[in-house]
């Protein structure tokens, strides 16, 4: 399964990997993007922005961590359509031994979410890097 050996052990472990794998692909990266409003008004904030300043190119990651099974899980499909109303492209990036089989076949088939240990190979295609 994906995620083992050096998986990130939190939600905000696995946003600060996400920055570094960013920063050392030579892509900046910024946390904590405000981005308008979701529908019933609370404000949107994006977990990371990767711009590759040299295109402009942009990209949203929501990073969503889940050690053992739980509720983490249940929110990622209400992320996916949030992102849809994002003014830049996204995805989810996701760890962790506790997304459920199931979930794990859903989230795959909605070519919006990558496996952390695949990012850094998705990134390089998505940037043309």
């Amino acid at each position: 399964m994906p995620g083992k050996g050096t998986a990130p052990k939190s939600g905000d472990e696995l946003k600060q990997r996400v920055v570094a794998l960013a920063q050392r692909l030579g892509l900046r990266a910024q946390t904590e993007v405000r981005a308008a409003r979701r529908l019933w008004g609370q404000q949107r904030y994006i977990d990371v922005v990767i711009t590759d300043e040299k295109s402009g190119k942009q990209l949203g990651i929501e990073c969503k961590f889940q050690a053992t099974p739980g509720t983490a899980e249940e929110k990622v499909p209400a992320t996916i359509q949030d992102i849809a109303h994002w003014p830049i492209p996204g995805i989810v990036v996701i760890d962790g031994e506790g997304f459920s089989a199931n979930m794990r076949g859903y989230l795959m088939s909605t070519g919006k979410v990558v496996w952390f240990d695949e990012l850094e190979d998705w990134l390089r295609l998505y940037f043309g890097l």
